[in-house]
């Protein structure tokens, strides 16, 4: 008996190690962004696609899809969002499970401009989160951009441009369920890359971002596509 038992406590020993996220393993994420003004209107849709995984590929991490419509408010350059995400997250290594999630947000976003070059802009996001086998949960997000134009003074065609953002994300709530909880500080993220813009309302980004949550840090690749139309 007491063989069983130890065999049965060094499976579940092992199985927890390989489960643990290897955070010297890079990962990357490739994204698609969109924004459109709907024509002589206040409003619009926005959205993205995301596919991130654990390594450079073929470890799921997260499939993201969002979307949302938005409202600019008259004489301001304010862009409101009331939107809607389907997440379908993977566990890392080998394991083929995965976890769903709907999510609601609403957001705001601001741009400014700082002299001639430097564009920033302003995201706070609130988000109502059902997570498969959890409570309901609500999420705090505030992220700041920072584009800078490198061969020309504005993001026009042609541009070469330095990308940054850092993104904060609170938890609403500790308590999860089944007597499970988290932190309320939930994960940060920081990112610095490359951007060149293709032609009005298009642009790529290449560039490297470090995501730490209250259990562990790791570094990814972005690669990204903006398209606004």
């Amino acid at each position: 008996m007491k063989k069983y038992l130890l065999v049965i406590i060094t499976f579940l020993l092992s199985y927890q190690i390989s489960a643990q996220v290897d955070e010297s393993k890079i990962g990357a994420w490739y994204m698609y962004f969109f924004n459109h003004q709907f024509k002589n209107s206040q409003f619009g849709i926005q959205g993205d696609v995301q596919h991130r995984n654990w390594n450079v590929i073929g470890d799921l991490e997260q499939l993201l899809i969002r979307t949302g419509f938005t409202y600019t408010p008259k004489d301001t350059n304010v862009l409101l969002t009331l939107g809607y995400a389907n997440i379908t997250t993977g566990a890392f290594g080998d394991a083929d499970e995965t976890t769903g999630e709907n999510r609601m947000y609403q957001e705001v976003l601001f741009p400014q401009k700082l002299g001639n070059r430097i564009y920033l802009t302003h995201r706070f996001r609130y988000e109502q989160r059902f997570v498969e086998d959890q409570d309901f949960r609500t999420r705090y997000r505030y992220n700041l951009f920072l584009n800078i134009p490198i061969n020309k003074s504005a993001l026009d065609k042609g541009a070469i441009y330095t990308a940054l953002y850092n993104e904060l994300f609170i938890n609403g709530q500790e308590d999860i369920g089944d007597g499970r909880t988290v932190e309320l500080f939930d994960r940060n993220r920081t990112y610095l890359g490359m951007g060149y813009v293709l032609r009005e309302g298009q642009r790529i980004q290449l560039g490297w971002m470090n995501q730490k949550t209250d259990a562990w840090g790791k570094g990814q690749l972005q690669f990204s596509f903006h398209h606004n139309f």
